[in-house]
């Protein structure tokens, strides 16, 4: 019990910020003296700590007290093809170290050495010791599988699909204590959207993400939804034209080859539009009003709807999302999107842009580590002590 009501009266702290004693007993229902003994304890334990005093009202003024953030920290990791994004924030989500480098990994055990470096070097920078780190979250394309240890569906990443990388790459960030969890790029998109960006407040919503690849992240009922085997939003390997002998295996899948960023410039070329290097240039082309990449991006935008259409008829989303280097440029997408939807599904959901660009899928790892540090602080520091301790 005595466990229970410091966590009831610590989650009040961290849910609705600093309060003084008499307020959390009115907000939890907590007696005064029950408040009293679960901040005392908190407060031992390094969870909890004071701010001051509280002039409002008559009488004494009220101390007042605020979860501590700096009981634990995380370690957010988003290992893309050609960028690591790596950040270390507080229990309140706060930032206190952010490194960005290259990645110029060639093999799977040169990119587990250069996040492992590149995560001690932030925690260092951050003024952290190791085993200060508490949770840490990694974004990576494709499926991670922990049993056997690797990443299904990641082609873009040399090596990464080797036996026992994953195992590898645990090891490498949980040497000091850290619970470390491998989780898919998209699904960390669509927590980070979630939790402080467009789709803040959403319970069913789709993040679509599209560049070098094509990814999906999907919510429901406020919860990322991973499927029996983690590879729900796998929609590279869904069906787009007459599929070919071994399509199973294929590697980019159907949707990836059709609409990825390769298929934006091919496509271009394709048309004459000889002024277009890369999918990029594309795209400014036609907010431009260049007219063959208008046509393409149109092209391109009826593509994305028939992924869309698929999954709506079986989610019924309230929102799609769309991220990545191609979904970025939801102001020429989302109208054709809806043109081509309204003409095959009843109920168009809305279709906007990612708020937080390239800094999703870190925004989704540290939200997820978050999660899990704020259990693993209270598990571990504060539980009252046993019975017959000072």
């Amino acid at each position: 019990m005595r466990a229970l009501n410091q966590r009831l009266v610590l989650e009040r702290l961290r849910g609705h910020g600093e309060a003084t004693r008499p307020q959390i007993a009115a907000d939890t229902g907590l007696s005064k003296p029950t408040v009293g003994q679960a901040l005392l304890d908190l407060e031992q334990h390094g969870l909890v700590r004071t701010t001051g005093r509280s002039l409002a009202g008559p009488g004494r003024a009220a101390v007042v007290y605020r979860a501590a953030p700096d009981a634990g920290h995380v370690v957010g990791v988003d290992i893309g093809r050609r960028v690591l994004r790596i950040a270390v924030a507080d229990l309140e989500g706060s930032i206190v170290a952010r490194l960005d480098e290259p990645n110029r990994c060639r093999s799977a055990s040169a990119l587990v050495r250069t996040v492992g470096g590149s995560v001690a070097r932030a925690v260092a920078s951050a003024g952290l010791a190791p085993h200060e780190v508490v949770s840490t979250v990694v974004g990576t394309p494709g499926v991670p599988d922990p049993a056997a240890g690797t990443v299904h569906r990641a082609p873009n990443l040399p090596g990464w699909e080797r036996r026992g990388v994953l195992h590898e790459l645990v090891s490498a960030l949980a040497g000091a204590g850290s619970d470390v969890v491998v989780e898919n790029d998209a699904n960390l998109c669509a927590v980070g959207e979630h939790a402080l960006g467009a789709a803040l407040g959403v319970d069913v919503l789709v993040c679509l993400t599209v560049g070098t690849g094509i990814g999906m992240g999907l919510l429901v009922d406020g919860k990322l939804f991973r499927g029996a085997h983690g590879a729900a939003g796998e929609i590279a390997d869904l069906p787009y034209g007459p599929l070919p002998s071994g399509a199973g295996a294929r590697r980019p899948g159907p949707i990836e080859s059709a609409a990825a960023g390769h298929a934006v410039l091919a496509a271009a070329r394709s048309l004459g539009l000889a002024k277009a290097r890369s999918a990029k240039d594309v795209f400014r082309l036609a907010r431009a009003g260049d007219e063959l990449a208008v046509r393409v991006v149109e092209e391109e935008a009826e593509k994305l709807a028939y992924v869309v259409s698929a999954v709506t008829a079986v989610l019924d989303p309230r929102l799609i999302v769309l991220g990545g280097g191609i979904g970025g440029n939801a102001d020429l997408l989302a109208e054709p999107m809806r043109r081509a939807l309204a003409a095959t599904i009843p109920a168009v959901p809305d279709i906007v842009a990612g708020q937080l660009g390239e800094d999703a899928v870190l925004a989704g790892a540290i939200a997820t580590a978050l999660g899990t540090a704020r259990e693993l602080v209270f598990d571990r520091r504060g539980l009252p002590p046993a019975a017959g301790s000072a």
